[in-house]
């Protein structure tokens, strides 16, 4: 096991410690993770937001970890690619999407100097991916639709997002599929070229990523659950009517604000989920299952939880 994946280990059992021997941070102090990336920063002001309770934000580089913490009670709420939340509910767990978090951000980058100029190219190269993400899915669907087995024509290698950019500059890897600002940075920096933006037609679209609560929380203590996401919501709402604001504090996470700028076109908040939502989700868990990603569908309406997207909604048109 390298440092990398001990660090990230430790890191996630010393949240689970933090949390104590309680099964959940009911005590007025609520428990969040997240990235810090541009896209999934709203939990950062959630604090502006909730009067009852504080709330302590613990940051992460995949979902699989954060989903680790959530299942042990060291986070109430969590970040998730939808992809992965589909995964999880398909294996089982007691997971519950509660709100969306983002939409769009994702590139297939390749080395600017390099011999790839279509998807078709890349049989043969070794392509950069985190396990479990909307991104995965993207790039075995890329591969696929472009008559590549993305188990038998490419090297399918995993990279943590931050560390993507450095493995490409390198030629340790030929490409990646990853979130922004990665992709935008890659090309600003001289070393990356946008091969492609793998979104999928309407059916599934630009959906990407959500907020995560555990059905146990749902049941025992729904009045925090709606707290989080009325905070998430109005943190969404301020961070799109204040974009200057939004990319500024994105760029103390490490990343330059003239890269953000660049990146924001294929960056996009989120918080709202409906019907229409869920569909698309159940497409894209279709197509997991067709690229054998998941063995079987998970049941979307104990995944999908959308009466507290629709509670706020209802409070935020009603002016409370």
């Amino acid at each position: 096991m390298n440092l990398k994946k001990i660090f990230r280990k430790l890191l996630v059992i010393s949240i689970i410690l933090a949390a104590g021997s309680a099964s959940y941070a009911f005590a007025g102090n609520l428990k969040v993770g997240t990235w810090k990336t541009a896209q999934t920063i709203q939990p950062f002001f959630y604090h502006k937001y909730m009067t009852d309770n504080e709330c302590r934000v613990f940051s992460f580089t995949n979902p699989a970890d954060q989903k680790t913490a959530l299942l042990a009670g060291s986070l109430d709420m969590c970040g998730t690619t939808l992809a992965h939340a589909i995964h999880s509910a398909s294996l089982g767990q007691p997971v519950v999407v509660v709100a969306a978090l983002c939409n769009k951000c994702s590139a297939l980058v390749v080395r600017k100097d390099g011999p790839i100029h279509k998807i078709a190219d890349l049989k043969g190269k070794k392509i950069g991916y985190v396990p479990g993400t909307m991104h995965e899915i993207l790039l075995r669907e890329a591969l696929t639709r472009n008559n590549l087995s993305p188990d038998r024509d490419v090297r399918l290698t995993r990279v943590d997002f931050f560390d993507m950019g450095i493995a490409l500059s390198k030629g340790a890897i030929d490409a990646f599929l990853s979130g922004e600002p990665f992709p935008t940075l890659a090309v600003s920096q001289g070393y990356g070229r946008i091969l492609a933006y793998p979104y999928y037609d309407d059916t599934i679209g630009t959906i990407n990523a959500g907020m995560m609560v555990t059905r146990k929380m749902i049941q025992k203590r729904p009045d925090l659950v709606k707290e989080l996401v009325r905070a998430h919501a109005n943190s969404t709402i301020y961070l799109k009517n204040n974009k200057e604001l939004w990319l500024r504090r994105a760029s103390s996470f490490g990343t330059d604000l003239a890269i953000l700028e660049k990146a924001a076109a294929n960056m996009e908040l989120a918080w709202k989920m409906d019907q229409t939502f869920v569909d698309k989700a159940k497409a894209l868990g279709s197509r997991m299952q067709a690229l054998k990603v998941i063995k079987r569908q998970p049941d979307y309406d104990r995944l999908f939880d959308l009466s507290f997207v629709k509670q706020i909604s209802s409070e935020i048109e009603n002016g409370k």
